[in-house]
């Protein structure tokens, strides 16, 4: 843990913390808002693109490097796919949090109150 990971408190909470993030973001960024709301997006696919590269390294799928990184690697990656995620949508709406909630709530009531169909 850095010097500054350990003077700095965690969020209370999810949804604090992606405030805090998004915030940070702004207060460094002087681009255009549509430029912003774009590249934040797009740093979604490079997060996503570590998340590949983490599970070929922890697989040894490259015989050049063989085994470069661990599952532990892997899970780090899909953290930060996540965080991105969370903060790119609320770069776009203010309302992240509720609309989260409600879409999270649509997919999960399809998801587990379907049946099931076999081929």
């Amino acid at each position: 843990m850095t010097d500054q990971e350990m003077r700095t408190p965690a969020p209370a909470d999810l949804w604090t913390a992606v405030e805090e993030l998004w915030a940070w973001l702004d207060a460094h960024d002087e681009r255009d808002p549509s430029q912003t709301v774009l590249l934040r997006v797009l740093k979604l696919s490079e997060e996503v693109g570590e998340v590949a590269q983490a599970v070929i390294g922890a697989t040894g799928q490259n015989p050049r490097k063989g085994v470069s990184h661990t599952w532990e690697d892997v899970r780090a990656e899909l953290c930060d796919v996540v965080i991105t995620a969370l903060v790119a949508l609320r770069t776009l709406t203010p309302d992240a949090r509720e609309e989260f909630t409600h879409h999270l709530t649509r997919v999960t009531t399809r998801s587990l109150t379907s049946t099931p169909t076999t081929p």
